[in-house]
């Protein structure tokens, strides 16, 4: 008998990147898509064409919204993926194996994402291998982490399949940098309601210290300038990150001394 599986979007105004990632979960039993409610009329008309259920819903955060896509599943088995990534053949293979031979005992499923990124496939630094937990059983999982990056934890053990997720995140290195913009907001936001404050070493010492990670520890220097650029936009958002929490803590607007 053929376990069935839900794949489970959320998306906002990911356009033809949308219906290429919808178009390659054919193979899934059900598509369920929760549209950011900021997102325009094309992108929920693509999600009509291919999703077997699609919801609006305001964006609360992505772990909200994820979270609610999933309880809007039919099925027990889950297979996350982004709107602008792209299972690969193998992967579908794999995945359906796997969770038809998955022992009692296993609760989900890593896969590895490749990110096509300056004009190549990235294969090292912070970018690669980048194992994500992404199939799982929804009765023995939950929801952790902080926004914008949650993260699913399982009650047994978790195994890794075979075959690439392709993840084709940004249109250019404009791109990147605009959602670092966004992104290291949203992190701030999040440790700034953990409690958390930004301390001079936080801003000092971390830019540089991931730069050297993904650089030379993890070897970006092999994918040649990409490499280099990604490091650099990496530690840029560190920076940023914590530069915006240090604001959240004395204030971004003051009156100038007289």
């Amino acid at each position: 008998m053929t376990i069935p599986i839900s794949a489970c979007l959320i998306a906002r105004d990911e356009g033809e990147l949308l219906g290429r990632c919808l178009e390659a979960l054919g193979d899934m039993d059900e598509i369920v898509v929760v549209l950011d409610d900021r997102g325009g009329p094309e992108t929920e008309a693509i999600a009509r064409r291919y999703a077997t259920r699609v919801e609006r819903r305001a964006y609360e955060g992505d772990i909200s919204q994820k979270n609610h896509c999933v309880q809007l599943a039919g099925n027990d088995w889950i297979f996350v993926v982004d709107p602008d990534e792209e299972v690969s053949s193998s992967l579908a293979q794999s995945l359906r194996r796997a969770v038809e031979c998955a022992p009692e005992n296993t609760d989900g499923f890593e896969v590895d994402r490749v990110t096509f990124h300056l004009g190549r496939w990235i294969r090292h630094g912070d970018f690669y291998p980048d194992w994500k937990l992404r199939v799982f059983r929804r009765s023995q999982s939950r929801w952790v982490g902080r926004n914008p990056h949650g993260r699913v934890e399982v009650k047994g053990s978790v195994e890794r399949i075979e075959g690439e997720l392709r993840h084709f995140s940004y249109r250019d290195f404009g791109d990147q940098v605009d959602r670092i913009q966004f992104y290291s907001a949203e992190a701030a936001n999040a440790l700034r309601a953990e409690g958390r404050s930004a301390r001079i070493r936080d801003v000092v010492l971390r830019p540089p210290a991931r730069f050297l990670r993904a650089y030379f520890l993890k070897q970006g220097f092999r994918d040649g300038l990409p490499g280099f650029l990604i490091a650099a936009a990496t530690a840029f958002h560190v920076l940023l990150k914590y530069a915006k929490l240090w604001e959240l803590d004395h204030g971004s607007v003051r009156e100038p001394e007289v």
